[in-house]
């Protein structure tokens, strides 16, 4: 499971509750477009869970 990972924050977390927000700020997403690399591990994935609906993961 371990690995690096690229996510980008492709929709408004306006509207979402506290945790969704905080778990984006978590990841490092604070901004629409912002694109961050992150380890991969059972942490972030459940994370990464959480805000599904909010971001997309960039395939290279």
């Amino acid at each position: 499971m371990e690995g690096i990972v690229r996510i980008k924050l492709v929709r408004s977390p306006i509207g979402t509750n506290r945790r969704v927000r905080e778990t984006l700020r978590g990841l490092g997403l604070g901004r629409v477009g912002r694109e961050r690399q992150v380890k991969r591990t059972p942490a972030t994935e459940g994370m990464l869970r959480r805000v599904a609906h909010l971001v997309t993961e960039i395939k290279e």
